[in-house]
């Protein structure tokens, strides 16, 4: 097994894995995991909302700018790109603490964070060499969980030190950069070929009941994710005698999402992939529910693994059934639910925060939120009873 051969499909996967590790680890659950230590220091809760908000509004632009990437070396630049930003804002948050930097910050790195998910797992599919890529995406994307573990032992390593947050993302910043070099190496075209973008029509046929459902349904899903990728461990410190204990949880979400992706992609293709997200959907209301009925630290952390195991398949899960639905052209349907997503992930820190300054508590913030995304799964009840494709199982992973 040669890890530096750009054509080997262990390379490939190694490499998407650590580009995530960056995009998403380091560039955004890095702030979770150093939330506490922000608001202790410089941060306030409602500017802290406003931050995660911004970043994910840097995320939808850039998951929009991405539907219209088709050519392979443009998306290498633009992955190339984001690996940049992302590093580069991740250093600022850790030499400066003026607001308007770190507001400018969170939203490029938020756009950077989308050219390494989204265009980043498009070269990673196409230069893998497998008659069947799902089952290797889901290996991929396995690294969504990996990044969480990743950069949070990092950040505890750099705390138990003595030092403060601020040499954390200085930390984080360096290994971003070793890791990068691996990452631009290995995912890059080593064809000297173009390739062809075949032009297909907009087909309005694609958006029928059925799918404005998904796409709603999608969009409570954004909402579920984001409160407790933003706050969970100053939510499970702020629970009465658990303080201190939010960073163990938020390891418990890293580990419990590593190997989500594949389990859910099993499980959709043995089961219709509509009943697979309802069923995921409902777990994650019960975690989401956890948090704001107990302080039990068993039923705590049982709330951190369902979070953990569910967010990073539900991605999967929607993701793919959109691109069943729309066959030869999936580009517009899979960019219609990853907006959908996207604006549920911008408005979902603004209440959250709203509601937590007022009652001095996240349990409404939670309760909410639980209620947003169980009416998703109320939303997939109805959409199921609605005409489906016959050949249900090309909707299966």
């Amino acid at each position: 097994m040669n890890l530096l051969d750009r054509n080997n499909n262990a390379a490939i996967l190694l490499a998407g894995i650590i580009s995530l590790i960056i995009g998403i680890g380091i560039a955004r659950f890095s702030f979770t995991t150093l939330l506490p230590f922000m608001l202790d220091d410089f941060l306030s809760l409602t500017f802290a909302g406003i931050l995660a908000s911004v970043n994910y509004a840097g995320y939808l632009t850039g998951s929009i700018f991405s539907i219209f990437i088709r050519d392979i070396n443009a998306k290498i630049k633009y992955f190339r790109i984001g690996i940049v930003l992302c590093i580069i804002t991740t250093l600022f948050l850790g030499i400066s603490t003026h607001d308007v930097v770190w507001l400018i910050s969170r939203f490029v790195a938020g756009f950077g964070a989308s050219m390494i998910l989204v265009v980043g797992s498009a070269i990673v599919m196409t230069k893998l060499h497998f008659s069947d890529k799902t089952k290797a995406m889901g290996i991929h994307f396995s690294g969504l969980g990996l990044s969480i573990l990743i950069t949070d032992i990092i950040c505890r390593i750099v705390l138990s030190q003595e030092a403060d947050w601020q040499t954390s993302w200085i930390v984080l910043t360096l290994f971003g950069t070793i890791c990068a070099v691996y990452c631009v190496y290995i995912l890059s075209n080593n064809s000297p070929k173009k390739q062809a973008v075949p032009i297909y029509k907009f087909d309005k046929s694609i958006f029928s009941g059925f799918v404005l459902l998904l796409i709603l349904a999608y969009f409570t899903e954004g909402v579920g994710m984001v409160v407790q990728a933003t706050f969970l461990p100053d939510i499970i410190n702020s629970l009465d005698g658990l303080s201190g204990y939010g960073g163990v949880t938020w390891t418990a979400v890293g580990i419990a999402g590593i190997p989500s992706c594949i389990i859910w992609m099993r499980l959709a293709h043995r089961f219709d992939s509509i009943n697979v997200i309802i069923f995921a959907m409902s777990l994650q209301v019960i975690g989401i529910l956890i948090p704001a009925l107990t302080s039990n630290i068993y039923l705590i952390i049982l709330s951190s693994l369902l979070y953990g195991g569910t967010f990073v398949g539900l991605v999967a899960l929607f993701m793919n059934l959109g691109g069943k639905l729309a066959g030869k052209n999936p580009v517009i349907l899979m960019g219609s639910l990853t907006t959908a997503y996207g604006i549920g992930q911008v408005l979902a820190p603004l209440y959250s925060v709203a509601l937590t300054d007022y009652y001095k508590s996240y349990d409404y913030a939670l309760m909410v939120t639980a209620t947003i995304v169980f009416s998703g799964v109320i939303v997939l009840l109805f959409a199921r009873k609605m005409n489906l494709p016959k050949d249900d199982n090309s909707l299966h992973f």
